[in-house]
């Protein structure tokens, strides 16, 4: 009883003291939200009588990897010694407990309840010498100069980042180890060690001894060897290799694309305008010739019909003059009509019309011709020249797409200013907001996600509840409502993203 009366103390402690640093917008913040301070406190007869400290991160929602070492004396100790989790965001702790040790890997795996945290991925490409590390973490010699009270080692707090390259591969007693130079103190122990995308690439755990001046280094376990020991605890592994690219890298990337489709837009234009231009010299050149053959036409028709009336009048004479009147009149009545239909034929003749001409001879420039076909089922496949991946799986994805803008038969997409259809989703229980686009004329489909805070989060889920739309719509009035809700999300989002996964889509069963 004494000792549940101490954890409420100090949690209690905890709220009143907790605060939260404001959230940058990069990588590593994103993933310095899965990253917590992992407390031990060893309790005898209800009094505290040990405290301990490391760092840890997540692999789940409600799992946390720390070192081995971290929570050895609640490992030996189960009943005397409480492991705490503290996040980096909200206003208190959580209780932890042991579901795996290994002890020849100094990893151990610790589950909680009461809140979800964002889980880490893991890289599992090539590291090179030199590339750039990030650790994450909680250094006890920071602590101890910031701290005021214990209570403040439950407080919940952002991780320290230190930055450093790596300097090769080792072995550790045993253990396949990263040999860095990102500054590490006792505390950072357990927390991960990153790449610039925000990616794990071990587990930080020991460091050389820096005496007399000596450089001191850290090491890092492996991500083999973490990846057994999470397969030996059948905890899956958020895995990704794509090589990272940095976010100044992708939006000059996308700006470079956007430059080069203006570009080809402008020659294209620029072709269609010269080709336009010949058709249209070409059309003026057959008008004219054509112009010029209907006045032929029409002026040897009046001298055939004027020829054929004189016949007829003379032929009418003749017949006068033989007496043969009834023959006269109708050959004569004949000529006049004939003589009268060669004035009419050429005075109706057509005229030469310069602004009738140039109009029949108005070629149009064609718009860029779209996709056919980029409505129905589709097999979308991430192309990773225009993409940034960062945390997600790249395997294809599977849409279909109604000509309403409903996708899988379940979700409605509101049209954008570009014909596009778009979807914002701000799921309750994850800190991402993801931005859905599908481009039916260029089979293009995208999703943007932004790693948010957990007052980002909030603050972006309020503007979703206004969101009515709950099921696809044949509505126009419900898809606009959709349509503004969502440009309001979209305000409140950062400027830069995160991750941007661009797939190019083709019809599929």
């Amino acid at each position: 009883m004494r000792r549940c009366c101490v954890i409420r103390l100090l949690l209690g402690l905890a709220m009143l003291l907790a605060w939260v640093a404001p959230a940058r917008a990069d990588d590593i913040s994103a993933a310095g939200r899965g990253v917590v301070r992992v407390v031990t406190i060893a309790i005898v007869d209800g009094e505290v009588v040990g405290f301990g400290h490391g760092s840890g991160f997540a692999v789940a929602p409600n799992r946390i990897v720390t070192n081995a070492h971290v929570v050895e004396a609640a490992e030996r100790y189960p009943g005397n010694v409480l492991i705490g989790v503290v996040p980096s965001e909200g206003d208190k702790s959580y209780q932890g407990r042991l579901i795996a040790v290994d002890a020849d890997r100094d990893l151990a795996l610790i589950e909680f309840s009461g809140i979800r945290l964002p889980s880490l991925t893991f890289y599992n490409g090539p590291v090179n010498e030199g590339d750039a590390m990030i650790a994450l973490g909680y250094p006890g010699n920071v602590d101890l100069a910031t701290a005021r009270s214990s209570a403040d080692f439950i407080t919940p707090l952002s991780p320290v980042r230190s930055q450093g390259v790596f300097s090769g591969r080792r072995n550790l007693q045993g253990v396949s180890v990263l040999l860095h130079t990102a500054g590490i103190a006792r505390g950072n122990s357990g927390g991960p060690l990153l790449d610039g995308c925000g990616r794990v690439l071990g587990v930080n755990s020991a460091i050389t001894r820096a005496d007399d001046g000596d450089a001191s280094f850290g090491f890092a376990i492996g991500n083999d060897e973490v990846a057994a020991f999470l397969r030996e605890a059948r905890q899956p592994m958020p895995v990704n290799g794509v090589a990272c690219t940095s976010i100044a890298d992708r939006l000059a990337a996308d700006r470079s694309e956007a430059e080069q489709s203006r570009a080809a837009e402008e020659a294209r234009q620029r072709e269609a305008a010269a080709k336009a231009a010949a058709e249209r010299e070409n059309a003026m050149d057959q008008a004219l010739v054509d112009n010029f053959a209907m006045r032929e036409n029409y002026l040897g028709a009046a001298a055939l019909l004027l020829v054929l009336g004189a016949l007829g009048l003379g032929a009418g004479g003749l017949f006068y003059s033989r007496g043969q009147q009834r023959e006269a009149v109708w050959a004569a009545a004949g000529g006049g009509v004939l003589i009268v239909g060669a004035f009419v034929t050429f005075f109706t003749r057509p005229a030469f019309d310069p602004g009738a001409i140039e109009g029949a001879a108005r070629v149009v420039v064609p718009p860029p011709a779209a996709v056919a076909g980029g409505i129905g089922k589709m097999i979308c496949t991430i192309d990773p020249a225009r993409s940034r991946v960062t945390v997600s799986s790249t395997q294809d994805v599977a849409i279909d797409v109604s000509p309403e803008g409903c996708v899988n038969g379940r979700t409605q997409y509101a049209e954008t200013s570009q014909q596009n259809w778009q979807r914002i989703l701000v799921p309750d229980e994850e800190q991402t907001v993801s931005v859905l686009e599908y481009a039916p004329a260029t089979r293009t489909y995208s999703t943007t996600r932004y790693l948010l805070s957990a007052s980002q989060m909030d603050a972006a889920r309020k503007l979703r509840a206004q969101v009515k739309i709950k099921a696809c719509s044949t509505d126009p009035a419900s898809r606009a409502n959709l349509a503004q809700t969502q440009q309001a999300i979209r305000t409140a989002l950062p400027q830069v993203f995160n991750e941007r996964l661009v797939y190019r889509c083709k019809p599929g069963g």
